[in-house]
């Protein structure tokens, strides 16, 4: 009778593969996305009618609403796309977004969103024009994305027929992106409202064809180049306001490159200056 070798008389017990159930990894953070839900019919005459549905496009850091619609006539198997134009607000965590459709506001972060639009419908091919209301909820998953940039100023109010001097600091958190970024300001222009800096990285924009030399005093535009973790610019401006009040509001413009993609910048509005 033939030996078995000693290492398989020496192996013990070997557990079948169906022994120990697989590990699933675990789910990652939700993409961004968009969600959409059927959210009314508008109904005219002959039958004619529009299925107007509402979608949220969670991607950071906008929220878009649009509302696209299928308009047909009742019997009839098949409709068609159609235009649709409008206003929409949502209610989400306590707070009201509202904007036009398209459109988009920054994105308050994942959660339920009570959705309703007032809607214009046309068709050209169908001769539909319609007009209504239409409503409905959706849940977006994805989170809300960490703030990369920041801005602050160290005055909140200016004051009528004087010259208010501030400084706002513009900071960059986030080591994505690069050090640059367009920091703006800009006034109420019909109030005679003007900004001046003696800050070398702002001018005053320039408007008209060339020749043209006019500028806007109501408005201030600097390239800042040098915006680091932990370096913060900081630009003093100089607002000398008439006897007509005028806010003064600042947004900031940054890359988030992406090798050759076209659009990877964002936009921060800043602080709204009031004025008393």
């Amino acid at each position: 009778m033939a030996l078995l070798p000693l290492a398989l008389l020496s192996a013990g017990p070997v557990a079948p593969a169906w022994s120990r159930p697989s590990v699933e990894p675990a789910p990652g953070p939700a993409e961004p996305g968009t969600l959409c839900a059927v959210a009314g019919t508008l109904r005219g005459a002959d039958g004619r009618h529009a299925t107007v549905s509402l979608c949220a496009d969670g991607g950071r850091p906008r929220l878009t609403v649009s509302a696209p619609a299928l308009c047909g006539r009742d019997g009839t198997v098949t409709g068609h796309s159609c235009r649709t134009t409008g206003t929409w607000t949502a209610r989400h965590a306590g707070t009201t977004l509202a904007g036009t459709l398209p459109g988009a506001v920054e994105y308050p972060g994942p959660g339920m969103y009570d959705l309703t639009a007032t809607v214009r419908v046309r068709s050209a091919a169908e001769g539909l024009d319609l007009r209504g209301t239409v409503h409905t909820t959706l849940t977006l998953t994805t989170p809300k994305a960490a703030p990369t940039h920041a801005i602050t100023a160290d005055r909140s109010t200016l004051r009528r027929r004087a010259t208010t001097t501030l400084t706002y600091t513009i900071r960059r958190d986030s080591e994505e992106g690069d050090g640059s970024a367009r920091f703006g300001l800009i006034g109420e222009e019909e109030s005679g409202v003007r900004l001046a800096t003696d800050d070398p990285r702002c001018v005053n924009p320039l408007v008209g064809g060339h020749p043209e030399e006019t500028r806007l005093r109501h408005a201030l535009d600097c390239a800042l180049t040098t915006l680091q973790p932990g370096n913060p610019q900081k630009v003093t401006v100089r607002v000398t306001v008439g006897p007509t009040c005028s806010t003064v509001v600042s947004k900031l413009g940054y890359w988030m490159p992406d090798g050759q993609a076209l659009y990877t910048g964002g936009m921060l509005p800043g602080p709204t200056l009031t004025c008393r």
